[in-house]
Formats: structure tokens, sequence, C-alpha cells
């Protein structure tokens, strides 16, 4: 029987994924997984019985990886399930930015008490006129499961659209338009297009790329928006393009002191991926990554340690190990096990970084004085029966 710890609300179509042999549990230190959302977990006290923790959502931030890496505890995320809410945000953002739809409305909100409303408002409607979105170029800053998305989205809806990702995948680039110009530099963005969204993941190198340089390279009257993270733009560089008129509208999804009712920004409050179907879509793949990691080993779409998949154990037994990425372990672990008379019949080896994760399937079960054994090697975080 495992059992599993919500520290946020998990949608019920999510929890129904796991079977029989799972219990909810209102303690976390009985707990063999996590599921949380946006709960901060960095000055948490991990339990030595915790296993993973799925992150219902792509971002990990409010999450310790290296410190749960250490622990032989395997984080996953959920990339692509909130995938189609961004982008229907990001597409609504381009619409708001072109045409002033949100002036328009305040407007009628303004004047709802005069009867003479249906007049004035074809005089008052050239103040919120705009263009269309059909024919201009789009720049976009990371080809990942929501650039695509929405590159071939804007294809549809007429536009020109420009893709930048030096590290596009095989199957992003499988899913993407062929009519995307794929560009090698972002500076061919930043000078040729009129609409410019980012979707990159918050590394030290791309914390705040649009600056003051990257912006200066751009169409006057550009429109820039982001739904990823706030401290990708340099916002105070930003504003002081938006008050010079370099910059037409900043679209972010990151309400903070900097951007929140300032000229020219349009922010939402963190509605990217708010819909039902978007959590929906994390809580049953968040429970069944965490669900084929408890029951048979297998990592899929951990942030901390390497995809691995053995599928299901035919054999007696399987065991997981966790352990430094350093020469000679697998010498070490198979050592052991022949030691103790015991046959290999399957084993995989993956690293990323400084950890990597082995497993081996055997012909007879493996007691417990083999695991400490394992356990007792240099270099080892973990060691876990799975079977």
């Amino acid at each position: 029987m495992f059992q599993y710890y919500c520290l946020n609300p998990i949608a019920q179509v999510g929890l129904d994924g796991f079977g029989v042999n799972y219990k909810k549990t209102e303690d976390i230190k009985e707990a063999d997984g996590v599921l949380v959302r946006s709960a901060a977990m960095h000055d948490m006290e991990l339990p030595e019985k915790l296993l993973a923790v799925a992150r219902a959502g792509a971002g990990v931030n409010n999450i310790p990886l290296d410190k749960c890496a250490e622990k032989g505890i395997v984080v996953f995320n959920t990339p692509g399930a909130n995938a189609n809410g961004v982008k229907e945000l990001v597409l609504a953002g381009m619409l708001l930015a072109s045409r002033d739809i949100v002036g328009g409305i305040e407007w009628v909100k303004s004047d709802k008490d005069d009867e003479g409303i249906a007049k004035a408002q074809e005089k008052e409607k050239k103040k919120f006129a705009g263009t269309e979105i059909a024919g201009k170029k789009l720049g976009i800053i990371g080809l990942g499961a929501i650039g695509v998305k929405v590159a071939n989205a804007a294809i549809h809806l007429g536009m020109e659209v420009y893709g930048y990702d030096p590290y596009l995948s095989v199957n992003a680039a499988w899913n993407l338009n062929r009519s995307v110009k794929h560009v090698l530099n972002v500076e061919e963005i930043y000078a040729e297009c009129d609409f410019i969204t980012i979707h990159v993941p918050l590394l030290d190198s791309t914390k705040g790329m649009i600056n003051a340089e990257a912006i200066s390279m751009m169409k006057d009257g550009v429109v820039i928006l982001n739904y990823a993270r706030d401290i990708l733009v340099d916002e105070p560089a930003l504003l002081k393009a938006i008050e010079s008129g370099k910059v037409k509208r900043y679209m972010t999804d990151f309400a903070n002191p900097t951007v929140a009712g300032q000229p020219g920004c349009i922010v939402t409050p963190h509605l990217g991926a708010s819909t039902e179907e978007s959590e929906d879509n994390c809580a049953v793949m968040a429970v069944a990554e965490l669900s084929d990691y408890l029951e048979n080993g297998n990592i899929k779409n951990s942030v901390n340690y390497p995809a691995l998949d053995m599928g299901v154990c035919a054999q007696a037994s399987r065991v997981a190990i966790f352990h430094k990425n350093v020469a000679n372990m697998l010498t070490k672990f198979t050592a052991c096990f022949g030691d103790s008379g015991l046959n290999i019949t399957d084993m995989m080896n993956k690293s990323r970084g400084d950890v990597a994760y082995t497993m081996l399937d055997l012909e007879q079960p493996v007691t417990e004085d083999i695991v400490e054994k394992l356990k007792g090697i240099e270099g080892v975080f973990r060691v876990r029966v799975v079977k």
C-alpha cells in the first residue's frame, strides 16, 4: 500500500487515477509521494520515507531540487499539460494589445448611466481603434510545448511567425508548422517582429534576457508578451521603453509592484494555467508519473534525475539505486549482487549532471543485508527495493 499527501488541492480527476493500492494520508511523514502545485517546500523538513514529489505544473522553483536529489527523492513536473491554457492567454494578450478592448470596456462602464451612450459610442470608439494581428510578424523565443502551440495557432490566424530555440527537440520540430521560420539568432526576432513572446525556462542565462540592449534592437512600437516568468524581463528598463514609445505594450501574467497599474502594461494575475482543463491535465499527468515510479521505478519528466524506463518487472525483484555520477559505481553494484549469488537479468543506468540512477532486475529476491551493503557504498544516496 502506497500513501500520498497533497500539499495543495489537486483535481479529483487526477487523484482518481490512483489504484486500489493507494491511500491518501493527512500526515506527510507517512507519505511515499507528495503532490504539490504552488506550496513552498524549501523550508520543509523532508520525511525519510518520502520517495517522490510530483508538481502538478511546469515550474518547480518552489521545490528544493538539489536537496531532494541528495536524498534520492525524485521530483516530477508535468510539461505540456497546461500548454493549451497558456497558449490561449497569449493569443488573448496579442488581441488586447492590438486593439484597446480594455479601454473600450472601461469607457462603457464609466458612461453606463448615459441614456445617449449608443450615439456617443460612435464618436468615442475612435479612441480605442487598433490594428489586426493578421499579416503581422510574431517572434517566439522558445519552442517548447507552449511555444509550438502558439506558433501553430498564430500561423492559422494569418501571422508571419519566426521561432528561435537553439535546443529545439525532435518532438517539437515534428509538431511545428512548416510555415514557421526557424531563425538561428534571437537578434533576428528583435529586428523583424511586431510581437515578441517569451517561452523559455528561468535559468541564469535567461534571467533578464529582455533588457535595455535587447529592446534597443527591436522595432518601434513592438509588443512584448511575457507569460513565462516575470524576471525574464528587465521590467524597469521596459517601462522606460514604454515611456519613450519604443515599446507599445507589455503584456504579462505576473503582477508585481513594478508593472501593476503602469501605463502601457496589461497585467493579469497569473492566469496562464488557471483553467479547469489545465488543472485536470496536470493532475492526471502528475498522478501517472508518480504511480509509474512508485510501482515500477520508472522515471519520466523528472527535473532532478534522468529519465529511465524498464517497464513492468517480470523478474523476482527490482532494485533502484540513486547515486553520484562517478566512475566505477556499476562495478561495485554488480559485484555486490554477484558476491551474494544473485543473477542480474536486466540493468539500466542513466546520469544527469552530478547524479545518476541505476535499476536492476534480478532472478532472486533481494534481502535486507544486500540492501545494507549497497547503502554502504560511498556515493550512494538511496537504495530502494521496488519489487
